[in-house]
């Protein structure tokens, strides 16, 4: 990660215009580049500074919110819910319930080790109607495949390795905010 990383104005931006308040972390995914970012509030300094970047993959036919197009949606969501603790790595999930491991007759299983489920905070943009994230299912989530990440590669979704996925899923809680960009 570079020591240089900034926190994106426009999610700022974004929390003043809906009156939301920064929560202690705060993810961020860059589309352009495959990456999410971890910050941390640090009150001394009046602003999230970064702590660990990963590499993802978002969707591979790129950015949008309608529900089934089957694009990574933008702007600002919050982590709505948490599944999947206390399975072992590679577990694999499907309607956010446990039915197999990749080790164990699933080895590319699209959705696995850890789910953090995001719920659109934009009325009109990411939440409500044909655009709400939530009802998209769209999650922050572990892949049967690893290979594919750094690269666009989803149905929506973000992809993390399990190593980040799981140490990242114990740190933050639920209600953590996230900002989905492009650049």
């Amino acid at each position: 990660m570079s020591a240089s990383e900034a926190f994106p104005e426009a999610a700022l931006r974004s929390c003043a215009q809906l009156g939301v308040r920064l929560s202690r972390f705060f993810l961020t995914t860059n589309i352009a580049q495959q990456t999410v970012t971890l910050f941390k509030l640090l009150p001394s300094f009046g602003h999230p500074a970064p702590v660990n970047t990963f590499r993802c993959s978002t969707s591979r036919i790129g950015a949008g919110e309608r529900s089934g197009s089957h694009r990574t949606p933008r702007g600002l969501h919050r982590v709505a819910e948490k599944i999947g603790g206390g399975w072992p790595v590679g577990t694999v999930f499907k309607s956010r319930e446990p039915v197999g491991f990749t080790w164990a007759g699933h080895p590319c299983a699209p959705i696995t080790t850890r789910i953090l489920w995001l719920e659109g905070m934009e009325p009109g943009y990411n939440r409500g109607g044909n655009v709400d994230s939530q009802s998209r299912y769209i999650y922050i989530h572990g892949t049967g495949n690893e290979l594919t990440l750094g690269q666009p590669d989803t149905i929506g979704c973000i992809h993390l390795a399990a190593d980040d996925l799981i140490p990242l899923y114990d740190h933050i809680p639920e209600g953590t905010l996230v900002w989905i960009a492009e650049r």
